[in-house]
């Protein structure tokens, strides 16, 4: 996997606080849905934070927002997740 290009601004877009609605495994992804957002995001498997995200994502379903980190600005593709405490 390839680091994407930064361009100055789009930190802000490629990290969001998200409250999780849903989280529901597939084969290769884990489908997301926020109550911000009317987007399917996916956590991808071959991740290799995917383990800890998915845990992170489910402990915080309805609860407080995480901190969401998306692999490129406007991107459905989750790179990592963090709590804010």
């Amino acid at each position: 996997m390839t680091e994407p290009v930064r361009v100055p601004g789009d930190e802000g877009q490629r990290k969001r606080r998200l409250t999780v609605a849903r989280v529901r495994e597939g084969a290769d992804y884990a489908e997301v849905t926020f109550y911000e957002s009317a987007r399917f995001y996916r956590l991808q498997r071959s991740n290799p934070a995917y383990e800890i995200a998915l845990q992170r994502l489910r402990a915080a379903s309805n609860a407080k927002p995480l901190r969401v980190r998306f692999i490129a600005p406007n991107s459905d593709v989750i790179e990592s997740v963090r709590s804010d405490e």
